[in-house]
């Protein structure tokens, strides 16, 4: 006896259910991975609340103490503060370069005070968000921003740069976070580095992988850095340890009591009076990477979905499918005895095993595939001599309820066809 599914008989009703894990599965372990690259990638990077970033005392990889050393070997004399109010009242009357390797620990309303210096003074800026920009009232804002610093050249964009410790120094790693400005503003790095007369001169640099003690000996990291921060003028290097708290005092001039000289107030700008910049609703996380970024992670994410659905199982119940060879039935009932009982499908392992008995029989008697039913079993009666009864409810009755009365069924199934058609492997009829 023999088997075979037919291509027009309708799937069973009670098909396996969608198997949405199939799908789940693979999206979630994509989004894990994506995620897990994302933490550590966040691990990896400096930040610049960890107590010993860009500090000239830390000597791990992030602290700048060789950048200090590198600056007291030209002779430049250093004074580090944890303060902004003592750093600003330790300037002096003459020209002064200040240091703020973390701006963003910096209390918006002490920003503006941080330009207010003497004459030919030097404010150097790492990596400052559109926060302390607008607290600055500095006319730039940040545009691209990388996944990683990149070194370029100085003109790598074609513009000129006209900042001459930029073009002494040549390729150095700044490309991390880019700044938009005025034309008239010096431009280096592709829009990296900065310089803007707004008050006190100001640099703006994109990224503190030349300053720290890990990367600043590689290319013209060393170079750019003590030229910045290098010269005839003495530096202030602004060390906070963490956040500053908002300032108490009515002002961070130095007063005659303080026992210092009144700083100079800023000139110029569109912000002299203003204590707290306007509110910042831009949402930080799209600034954390590149456009590029973005839309190649959205590409990814539908090509990986697309792939998921084209390599996915079915999504909905069996199609019937004509099989390749002619299987016995006996042994298609073992082979897929496991799928049939977890699905439940009892009706579509018995009308499979009562059309292979058909396939067999019609033949066999000589009856065209359209035989109606009664005649069908009154045929294969009359020539096995059994109850015609019998012989329909077995050809053509109603679906088991449950595993006994389907394997009775291939029982009588299989001994009616064997008297009467017996295939020519398995001897003579019994």
């Amino acid at each position: 006896m023999t088997a075979t599914l037919d291509p027009a008989r309708p799937a069973a009703p009670n098909a396996p259910r969608r198997r949405w894990h199939r799908i789940l599965v693979p999206l979630g372990l994509a989004v894990l991975l994506i995620v897990t690259t994302l933490v550590l990638h966040a691990v990896d990077q400096p930040d610049p609340d960890d107590r010993g970033f860009l500090s000239p005392v830390a000597t791990g990889d992030d602290g700048g103490s060789r950048l200090a050393g590198a600056l007291r070997a030209q002779g430049v004399p250093i004074r580090r503060e944890t303060d902004v109010r003592q750093a600003l009242r330790s300037v002096g009357s003459g020209p002064v370069t200040l240091f703020v390797p973390a701006p963003e620990l910096v209390h918006p309303k002490t920003l503006t005070a941080l330009t207010v210096l003497p004459g030919g003074s030097r404010l150097v800026l790492v990596e400052p968000s559109r926060r302390v920009l607008t607290g600055l009232a500095l006319p730039l804002e940040p545009t691209d921003r990388r996944w990683a610093t990149r070194a370029l050249p100085p003109d790598a964009d074609g513009a000129a740069c006209r900042l001459p410790e930029a073009l002494r120094a040549g390729t150095a790693a700044v490309d991390h976070q880019r700044y938009a400005g005025p034309p008239s503003v010096d431009r280096c790095y592709a829009g990296a580095l900065h310089r803007i007369s707004w008050g006190a001169e100001v640099v703006v640099v994109g990224a503190s992988d030349p300053f720290r003690n890990d990367r600043i000996d590689e290319l013209g990291n060393r170079s750019l850095v003590t030229g910045l921060l290098g010269g005839d003028r003495p530096l202030v290097w602004l060390d906070l340890p963490g956040p500053e708290p908002a300032p108490t005092g009515p002002s961070l001039s130095p007063t005659p009591d303080d026992g210092g000289t009144p700083l100079p107030r800023r000139t110029g700008g569109r912000a002299d009076d203003r204590a707290d910049p306007p509110p910042n609703w831009h949402n930080p996380l799209w600034d954390a990477f590149p456009t590029w970024f973005w839309a190649v992670l959205a590409q990814l994410a539908v090509a990986g979905l697309l792939l998921v659905l084209w390599r996915a199982r079915r999504l909905g119940p069996p199609v019937p499918e004509p099989l390749p060879v002619t299987v016995h039935s006996a042994e298609t009932v073992l082979g897929r005895a496991r799928l049939y009982r977890r699905a439940g499908a009892r009706d579509t392992a018995a009308a499979t095993l009562r059309a292979a008995a058909l396939d067999r029989l019609l033949p066999r008697l000589n009856l065209p595939p359209d035989t109606p039913p009664d005649e069908v079993a009154a045929r294969v009666a009359a020539h096995a001599g059994a109850d015609p009864e019998r012989v329909a409810e077995l050809l053509h009755g109603a679906a088991p309820d449950d595993d006994r009365e389907l394997l009775e069924l291939a029982r009588g199934l299989d001994a009616l066809t064997r008297t009467l058609a017996p295939h020519p492997t398995e001897g003579d009829p019994r």
